[in-house]
């Protein structure tokens, strides 16, 4: 297959993805299968044609409304599409080949957890043990960073998030991060290695600070116990350092 091809192909499989991931994230933290039933409208209930099913286009065609109660679609939908189109594609014309395939599922999984920690402030320990899995697989298929690089990645991106969790409730005597991130970042590291973890934090900081000064300049009120989906800006922060790693590979 030409290199040209493979973001074509892997924005498509993005596109399906990405809607199985919406719906996961939407009806996992209620307690409802995304595996059983049929998909449905979330305000009436109405089963939805195969037709209504496309990624993104659906939506467009429809204008955003139910074809039933004409209620809106939650625009998440066609959001966390895009997102997933977007890993594709992006991966795609960064690595072409096996390397972008490993990247897109590295960037699908990370999408489902920030969807599920911005929506619900979770991380579930099943997925992030199935980044964790990918991440090793990943390697025993000759995906860069080395197999070594990537178990420490995995010990240290762990230890160290457990250990700054730790600190901060002796220093504050309450609970300033969840026990997923460092879960996830010991995952992250399973798949960057050891070498990209500090980049992966410091990216992740800078998109929180940035969102601390955007909702204060719209006036809201931010203080240091204002809750902050963390694991959504390590998701896309270790994304990011993928693509600046392969590119430098490159």
């Amino acid at each position: 297959m030409s290199a040209a091809v493979w973001p074509l192909a892997l924005g498509a499989l993005g596109a399906i993805f990405g809607s199985f991931i919406a719906a996961l994230a939407i009806r996992w933290p209620e307690g409802r299968s995304v595996m059983r039933g049929r998909s449905a409208c979330d305000r009436c209930g109405a089963t939805l044609r195969p037709v209504e099913l496309v990624p993104v286009l659906s939506c467009l065609v429809q204008r955003g409304r139910c074809r039933v109660c004409g209620g809106r679609i939650d625009p998440w939908h066609v959001g966390v599409e895009l997102a997933g189109i977007a890993i594709g594609i992006a991966a795609g014309f960064a690595a072409p080949g096996g390397t972008g395939c490993a990247g897109a599922v590295f960037g699908w999984l990370l999408l489902s957890l920030a969807a599920l920690d911005l929506r619900a402030f979770w991380l579930p320990d099943r997925l992030t043990a199935v980044l964790a899995v990918a991440g090793l697989a990943a390697a025993l298929l000759d995906v860069p960073p080395a197999f070594s690089d990537r178990l420490i990645g995995g010990v240290v991106g762990y230890g160290a998030l457990a250990a700054i969790a730790a600190a901060y409730r002796l220093w504050r005597g309450r609970a300033g991060m969840g026990g997923g991130d460092p879960k996830l970042m010991g995952g992250i590291g399973l798949w960057l290695g050891w070498r990209m973890l500090p980049a992966v934090l410091v990216i992740a900081s800078l998109i929180g600070l940035g969102f601390a000064l955007f909702a204060r300049a719209r006036g809201a009120k931010v203080t240091g116990d204002m809750p902050l989906p963390f694991g959504t800006l390590l998701a896309i922060a270790a994304y990011a350092a993928w693509i600046a790693m392969i590119g430098w590979r490159v």
